[in-house]
């Protein structure tokens, strides 16, 4: 199936666009085939009717009759800890990033680009070391390559007797 993800009754979803962008609702009928009725006792959201193409799909999904009253929908909400796993999520995670670097000032982005400058001089020899050191051992399908040896340094020979200089 190319879907993994449905337009359902208990599916939770985050409203993308218009006053509840970025709150977090649960869809509790689909009115037709462009809006749903959703409720968001977690979230502050009222019940109220919204368009498909403003929600994204989640990944949670609540457990409630069809067409369930607020109430039944909040304590399926609060049974299922719905904010705490939303708050543990990557996309949730993202999003504050998001909104972090939205609000930094010219300073704050100046010393986020020296700490990546401090972190990147730090890494690069290690990544070096570990990547010669690979190629020795053949990963990566690359040819083995002898470990460099250790140089002597170069000694002049001494001759006991001197050639006479051309004239």
């Amino acid at each position: 199936m190319p879907f993994a993800r449905f337009v359902q009754p208990g599916r939770v979803a985050l409203v993308a666009e218009g006053p509840l962008k970025g709150k977090l609702v649960s869809v509790v009928d689909v009115i037709d085939q462009t809006r749903a009725l959703v409720d968001g006792p977690g979230s502050g959201v009222p019940r109220q009717q919204i368009r498909l193409n403003q929600l994204h799909l989640t990944k949670f999904r609540l457990k409630f009759p069809f067409t369930a009253p607020t109430r039944v929908v909040r304590k399926a909400w609060t049974d299922e800890k719905l904010n705490e796993k939303w708050a543990e999520s990557q996309w949730s995670k993202k999003l504050e990033n998001k909104e972090k670097r939205a609000q930094m000032t010219d300073y704050d982005r100046f010393k986020l680009s020296s700490a990546r400058v401090k972190r990147n001089r730090a890494r690069t020899p290690v990544f070096k070391s570990l990547k010669a050191q690979a190629a020795r051992k053949g990963v990566f399908g690359k040819k083995k390559v002898p470990k460099a040896s250790v140089k002597k340094p170069r000694v002049k020979k001494e001759t006991s007797a001197k050639k006479p200089a051309k004239k």
